[in-house]
């Protein structure tokens, strides 16, 4: 319903770029492409717990399960349970306190129970002492004064990005302060706080850096949860409404421009990140997988008016064909869909950047057997894909075939689906028309790239070839994922 994604205050239209950057300072797009560096290492003495613990939950068990209670803003309510982080140092934090999990490499999260307030002024939350029964501040409620500071996105590592990152403070308040934080609006629900800036125009880094994420931090509250935004934009609000409503039960709150003073039960500052498209069962309370996010994609964009899926006779398997414009393009396009065609294939071409709604493109992309595209973007909608079923074939141009299995291998074996990758030769790529045979970058991408470094990637390999296919060594792969399918249930109606 609209209601669940719409700010409660009117915005200017704002359109999310990715930050330009000069071409000697291009940034790397992902820490598995620089030597030594893990997507999970850990930091020492990163993890900050401030408060007393679990005061004031009645029972006095401090775990923030179901069935006990917390007093908030004079109320008795149930407490949360709002890490649902295994072995995180902040899972077992009480009724009352800020605790700050800065130990992983791409992100930092805090959580604040309690009596939590905004302050507009500063981006500022406040964590208030409970009330005691005569209407004092409880005296062992005592929270460290120290404030904390997160700037919630996914990419910490990446600092000319993190500096366009507005940052949200975290700090106990004074009692003297209750009077000027009055509750404007009350929620019975915690927030979390995400943005919708950073590389969000990119439908990739919209899913990776921002939605999956924020599903990972917040499924287990079951839409118990108001979403905060960050570079709050009608046109972020509308593209993804789907995916905010299914997060959410509350309508959005514009956090830069809504200066109400806005009370929570708790609240989440920052996204928790287990990897590249990944969810790891092992890292969360309820061993969650990738194919439960597919899952959340499926209840999100549904049509209520098609009927649920079921088993039909046999059929052409369908494969949808990604036709990319501008950069790495299939040349040869027309004579590949008709090689897929001649294999066995029902073809779908599917055009990127059409302007449909992802509700559309989710119908499409859901009903195919097999997903075939040049590296890019719209291949993270293998996630719309049938978990156990489907396949994704990837074509990696000349000097991006680390980079391209870096970014989908993984999440398609989480979905329990087949990957391929098909490496175009130096034969196959444009860049035979701008430089001599025995040049390195035709020769050896490889030693190309360690001698130009990431700037090389960018600008060649990714943002300066196409491809034409080799139509005998790809029919050959084709004819391989066409066998595959047979032998299984049909994706599509």
């Amino acid at each position: 319903m609209e209601k669940n994604f719409r700010a409660e205050v009117p915005t200017r239209s704002i359109y999310i770029h990715p930050p330009r950057r000069p071409r000697e300072a291009a940034p790397i797009p992902f820490p598995f492409l620089q030597p030594n560096v893990g997507m999970a290492s850990k930091l020492p003495d990163a993890t900050k717990v401030l408060g007393a613990g679990a005061i004031d939950v009645e029972d006095g068990s401090g775990a923030g399960a179901g069935g006990k209670k917390v007093t908030v803003q004079g109320r008795s309510v149930d407490a949360l349970v709002l890490d649902n982080q295994v072995n995180s140092p902040c899972a077992s934090m009480g009724g009352h306190g800020i605790c700050c999990d800065r130990s992983d490499f791409n992100t930092d999260v805090c959580f604040m129970a309690g009596d939590v307030r905004t302050d507009a002024a500063s981006l500022s939350f406040l964590l208030f002492a409970p009330q005691a029964p005569n209407g004092t501040a409880s005296a062992n409620a005592t929270v460290a004064e120290k404030e904390e500071r997160v700037q919630p996105y996914t990419r910490k590592w990446e600092k000319h990005l993190m500096a366009n990152i507005q940052e949200v403070r975290l700090r106990a308040a004074r009692p003297d302060e209750a009077d000027a934080h009055r509750c404007d609006v009350r929620h019975d629900a915690p927030a979390l706080v995400m943005t919708a800036g950073g590389y969000t125009g990119n439908l990739f880094h919209a899913f990776n850096d921002g939605f999956l994420p924020a599903w990972l931090t917040v499924q287990h509250l079951r839409r118990r949860v108001v979403l905060a935004v960050l570079a709050y934009n009608p046109w972020w609000a509308g593209t993804f409404r789907e995916l905010v409503s299914g997060l959410s039960d509350h309508h959005v709150i514009d956090l830069l421009h809504d200066k109400r003073t806005h009370c929570f039960p708790g609240a989440i500052v920052g996204t928790r990140f287990h990897g590249i498209l990944a969810v790891e069962p092992a890292r969360t309370r309820d061993n969650r997988t990738l194919v439960d996010f597919h899952d959340f994609l499926a209840g999100a964009y549904k049509d209520e008016s098609t009927p649920e899926h079921q088993e039909k006779p046999r059929r052409r398997p369908r494969l949808g064909l990604y036709s990319r414009k501008g950069t790495r393009v299939i040349e040869n396009e027309a004579a590949v869909a008709r090689l897929a065609e001649s294999v066995g294939f029902d073809v779908s071409v599917l055009e990127t950047a059409n302007g449909a709604p992802l509700s559309s493109e989710y119908a499409a992309v859901s009903a195919c057997d097999v997903l075939v595209g040049v590296h890019g973007a719209d291949l993270t909608k293998l996630l719309f894909l049938r978990p156990r079923r489907a396949s994704l074939l990837q074509i990696a141009p000349l000097g991006v075939p680390h980079v391209a299995r870096g970014c989908y291998e993984k999440a398609t074996a989480m979905m329990e689906m087949h990957y391929e990758q098909y490496d175009a030769a130096a034969n196959e790529s444009s860049l035979v028309r701008k430089y001599p045979a025995d040049d390195v970058v035709l020769r050896d991408p490889e030693a190309a790239t360690r001698e130009r470094g990431w700037d090389l990637t960018a600008r060649v390999y990714l943002g300066g070839q196409n491809v034409s296919l080799d139509l005998g060594r790809f029919g050959d792969t084709l004819r391989r994922l066409h066998s595959r399918a047979l032998r299984l249930p049909a994706a599509g109606p």
